[in-house]
């Protein structure tokens, strides 16, 4: 039998937590509304792209990001792949707000947790001490990275 890291253990475990409320689309988009019209006669190229393999699809065909398993990089690779051009601006990034339910949180608790903090390329994430983590709306991209990892699933997407 294999040992599994504490790391290896948490994130084993927010991998399973996703939001399946609210459907967050694939950066790059101006018009909503092009998904349910243009994506559904797509091939899906921009899914196959994805290197981070985030992009999935729905029963309608239609794009939606997975952020249970890793976060966006903004590379780019799914706005040259969209041959419907859906995705077409590079000013827009992913139209998402992040919160940390301080119900959830581990840290919010006084337990030692920095599984959201670790993943944040942006620094977007500031712990009071040690302990009560918030989300900087001003620092806070939506890539996703720390979704996934939080292993009490307290990081949510919020209309």
């Amino acid at each position: 039998m294999s040992e599994l890291s504490r790391r290896g253990f948490f994130g084993a475990i927010g991998a399973k937590v996703t939001n399946k409320e609210i459907v967050i689309r694939p950066p790059y988009a101006k018009e909503s509304t092009l998904f349910g019209t243009e994506c559904p006669q797509c091939s899906g190229m921009c899914g196959t792209m994805c290197e981070e393999e985030i992009i999935k699809f729905g029963d309608d065909k239609t794009p939606y990001l997975d952020f249970s398993s890793s976060g966006c990089t903004d590379c780019e690779a799914c706005l040259e792949a969209c041959e419907p051009g859906v995705l077409n601006d590079k000013t827009i990034f992913i139209e998402a707000k992040v919160k940390i339910n301080a119900t959830k949180c581990m840290s919010w608790e006084n337990v030692m947790c920095f599984s959201c903090k670790e993943p944040c390329l942006d620094d977007a994430i500031i712990f009071e001490g040690l302990f009560r983590p918030e989300i900087s709306a001003e620092k806070c991209t939506a890539c996703g990275f720390c979704i996934g990892r939080c292993p009490t699933g307290a990081i949510e997407i919020v209309a």
